[in-house]
């Protein structure tokens, strides 16, 4: 009896997370990216912002870096949309003065507007192909 119970499975409770793909680029200046990362780091990274950010329904956040291109993976519960989470992160407390003070880091990527952009995935590998 207690191998059957030990081998039953428990409902699944973790939420359905959709994930999107920013990308971003940075002032190709060595000094100004150093500085961005140090923005970034966690004890520097304003907690207002974090809280925010989690506010805004977003669970998971991960930015990589390679030389001044930034790569950004956003997971947030699957009945939001990202627009839905930007808008909500824009009206948090301190994003504006946030958004301005990393805007003197960032640079557009060409052809497009001064902010992170969706990119496209055009290849995924799961259990399921």
């Amino acid at each position: 009896m207690i191998d059957k119970i030990l081998m039953m499975e428990e409902p699944s409770t973790k939420k359905k997370l959709q994930r999107v793909c920013l990308t971003l680029d940075l002032v190709n200046d060595p000094n100004l990216i150093s500085e961005y990362k140090k923005y970034h780091r966690p004890a520097n990274t304003w907690e207002v912002i974090i809280e925010g950010i989690r506010n805004a329904g977003i669970e998971i956040m991960d930015i990589y870096n390679v030389d001044n291109r930034l790569f950004m993976i956003c997971e947030f519960p699957s009945e939001l949309s990202l627009v839905e989470c930007w808008r909500k992160m824009a009206d948090a407390p301190k994003q504006d003065e946030w958004a301005e003070l990393m805007a003197k880091f960032q640079q557009a990527l060409p052809g497009h507007k001064l902010e992170w952009v969706e990119m496209e995935r055009i290849f995924t590998l799961n259990n399921t192909n």
